[in-house]
């Protein structure tokens, strides 16, 4: 039976709501993968990578909830396995880097445009993202995401806006040219999401559309379930 382990960050500070969800979000995506075992946990809730993992066989994968292998996932989460007794354990590509989910990125907006009625070509997004002191990845991942949606809906312009580095979110909130809409680029709806982007926006008096967290939108469980699947024909053809 294949198996695998749904693993986000969370928050640290009240870890409880980000590992029920991450534990809902691997009964859905595990609805949708008949004969699979999928289970899901934070990095931040004490022992439950521990309990995610009892009982699975070595061959249980890692799929991060994250939207990409920066320093977390590159240096945290190894060690984390490795505390365990699980070093070693194949980690898939994680969440905001898989091929669909700029697709999804652009679909979420292209349907939220049409329910506002506002004209793409006349449209500003702001993609909040994480950003980052400790290297340029999560950077370079949110700058390709916003070419990428640009592209794909033809969109005025997208623009970067990060949390821990500059372009700051409320700055760029402040001036960014109407209609605009905000998409939070984040994985789970943990302090990020909820705390410092509407604290951005409150600061920045931004009055247009705000999207859901786009890692928490419908969608994202059959992306992850399609992904599971791939690696494991990957797996085998291998």
């Amino acid at each position: 039976m294949p198996e695998a382990v749904l693993i986000a960050h969370g928050a640290p500070s009240d870890p409880e709501p980000t590992e029920l969800a991450l534990q809902q979000l691997a009964r859905d995506v595990a609805a949708e993968l008949p004969g699979w075992r999928v289970r899901g946990a934070t990095v931040a809730a004490p022992g439950a990578l521990e309990r995610a993992f009892d009982g699975l066989s070595p061959e249980a994968v890692v799929f991060p909830v994250f939207m990409c292998d920066g320093w977390i996932i590159r240096r945290i989460l190894p060690d984390c396995l490795a505390a365990i007794g699980r070093a070693g354990t194949r980690v898939l590509t994680p969440l905001g880097q898989v091929p669909g989910f700029r697709f999804h990125c652009a679909q979420m907006l292209t349907a939220a445009m049409a329910e506002a009625g506002l004209t793409p070509s006349e449209t500003t997004v702001v993609l909040a993202a994480h950003g980052s002191a400790r290297g340029p990845i999560p950077e370079a991942w949110a700058a390709g995401l916003a070419r990428d949606i640009t592209d794909l809906t033809d969109l005025r312009m997208v623009i970067p806006a990060y949390l821990e580095q500059a372009p700051y979110l409320a700055d760029v909130l402040a001036m960014v040219p109407g209609p605009a809409i905000c998409l939070p680029g984040f994985a789970t709806n943990a302090g990020h999401a909820m705390g410092d982007v509407p604290e951005a926006i409150a600061q920045s008096h931004f009055a247009g559309l705000v999207l859901p967290t786009v890692g928490t939108t419908p969608g994202i469980v059959h992306l992850i379930a399609r992904e599971l699947q791939a690696s494991e024909i990957a797996e085998v053809a291998a």
